[in-house]
């Protein structure tokens, strides 16, 4: 074979090829004409289904006449599957728009196709469902027909139920709450009333619905569709009855608790997408017998909780603070959320006593006091380093609390905050924390640093040793210095300190539940 024949062949050979290629890059994509395909077969389907529910039901309405003579929904159904029908068909006309697309298999056609494909799958469900439920509809009289007796009797034993509930342990229950808490009153009068009128309101269907249930155990079916309306309510009310009744028993349980949720550390954990910010949150639970009670059963939980690195932000700066407050009192839901010096709540106005303390002049001074009976609720939310509050620090509480707003304090000797993660109170009270530990309080006397605090009286006795190792520890762990970490999502990195040092007052921000 010759040079040049050898080069024709070449040449034609590329073009041949080229043009595969420019063929290829004018189909329709391979993903559309999945979908054409898909679409096609459950169009059948559906078109088949639709079919089989006029026929079904066109039987049952020419069958079973006198029961559907008492259904006012049946005389729409004809016209609600002609209706299903026509969607359908509408949706055979653009599958045959499609099938035309499909054929000439351009890749310019593809936002047509998939406009198209989206407006068959849009008629075609709502043809399909329609009929569905139609045909659902019609077979559930048949089945209330062919058991009737059994949904009387099930009607009166709902019914039973509902009349005979015994509402007296939920309404002695409200009745001891009111009479402690009587600004709660209003509120759940409202709610066990509404427990009242569901009773009432089941003897009134029970004593209306008397005639249809007799007829129709005659085998007169011209109050059915009251029988089966009032059953349905019934049913349901006997079901939800008792788990409102306890509720509502529960709720007004709440008001006998007051509790806190204190953010007592923080760290920052792991690197790149590993890192993860963990709080620790101690919550302080006191029941108290009545409203006036000088004593209570107090128990807490502290726990850490991985939160979003937004709610850590937020609160990075409320270290020691309460960051939600339930008072004896008030709901769950009615809980304050504004980050607030722990145990500040507690307090009576000055000049005032409650349940929990009371103030004490010495030295030309107001000084909280709060009664020995409320010891350990008090050395759990100043984690035990607890010192009294003078009056200024109330008043100034008070000012921020009125104006929706956090109270951080003032030192005025330190010339810094008093309470808060900056605070010199929360330096104190927390220099063994793992936010301490990782250098949270770097320029105070608690920073973590070779010997930087220790002869604090808060040092732990190996801290005083100048031999000793004095690395920072991690939370929760007894671990020796230099022993292996357990996994935990990403390697330490201590927490950065905050560069905020937070005013006398700062606006107030609520905490991100996670658990």
């Amino acid at each position: 074979m010759s040079r040049g024949t050898l080069k024709f062949l070449a040449v034609l050979l590329s073009v041949l090829i080229v043009c595969v290629l420019v063929a290829g890059l004018d189909n329709l994509r391979r993903s559309v004409r999945a979908q054409i395909a898909s679409e096609r077969t459950a169009l059948k389907a559906a078109q088949t289904q639709v079919q089989a529910a006029q026929a079904d039901v066109g039987r049952d309405l020419e069958s079973e006449a006198a029961l559907y003579a008492a259904v006012p929904a049946s005389r729409e159904w004809p016209g609600a599957l002609s209706k299903a029908a026509g969607e359908l068909a509408s949706a055979g006309q653009r599958m045959a728009e499609l099938g035309a697309l499909e054929k000439a298999n351009h890749r310019t056609d593809r936002e047509r196709a998939e406009s198209l494909l989206a407006q068959e799958r849009g008629l075609r469900t709502a043809g399909a469902s329609e009929a569905a439920a139609i045909e659902k509809d019609a077979a559930r009289w048949i089945d209330l027909k062919q058991h009737l007796p059994q949904a009387l009797q099930g009607m009166e034993r709902d019914y039973n139920a509902v009349h005979s509930f015994d509402l007296a342990p939920v309404a002695a229950a409200i009745q001891r709450a009111e009479s402690d808490w009587p600004e709660k009153k209003p509120d759940l009068d409202a709610r066990l009333n509404a427990l009242r009128g569901e009773v009432a309101t089941d003897d009134s269907l029970w004593q209306s619905s008397a005639e249809a249930r007799r007829k129709a155990a005659a085998g007169d079916y011209t109050g059915i569709a009251l029988v089966s309306t009032d059953a349905d309510s019934l049913k349901a009310h006997a079901a939800d009855l008792p788990a409102k009744a306890e509720e509502l028993k529960a709720l007004s349980g709440q008001l006998y608790y007051a509790w806190d949720k204190v953010l007592v550390d923080l760290e920052t954990r792991g690197i790149g997408t590993n890192r993860s910010w963990d709080e620790e949150i101690r919550t302080i639970r006191t029941h108290v017998p009545n409203a006036a009670a000088k004593g209570g059963d107090t128990n807490s939980e502290d726990k850490w909780v991985e939160v979003p690195r937004a709610t850590y932000e937020a609160q990075k700066n409320d270290l020691g603070m309460a960051v939600e407050h339930k008072a004896a009192g008030r709901y769950d839901s009615e809980a304050e959320r504004t980050a607030q010096p722990a145990g500040f709540a507690y307090m009576a106005p000055p000049g005032q006593t409650n349940q929990y303390g009371y103030w004490e002049h010495h030295d030309g001074r107001d000084f909280w006091v709060f009664y020995g009976q409320y010891a350990l609720l008090r050395d759990l939310l100043f984690n035990h380093s607890y010192r009294p509050l003078d009056r200024g620090d109330w008043e100034g509480y008070r000012t921020s609390r009125e104006s929706g707003q956090t109270y951080y304090g003032r030192d005025e000797q330190a010339g810094t905050p008093r309470y808060g993660s900056q605070g010199t109170a929360t330096e104190e009270r927390y220099a063994g924390s793992s936010y301490a530990q990782s250098g949270g309080f770097r320029d105070s006397q608690y920073a973590s640093k070779p010997g930087g605090y220790r002869n604090s009286p808060y040092a732990s006795p190996s801290a005083r040793d100048p031999n000793a190792d004095h690395n920072a520890r991690t939370f929760g762990s007894n671990r020796e210095p230099g022993a292996a970490r357990p996994p935990s999502g990403g390697g330490f990195r201590p927490s950065p300190r905050p560069s905020f040092r937070p005013p006398m007052r700062s606006p107030g921000r609520s905490f991100g539940r996670r658990h």
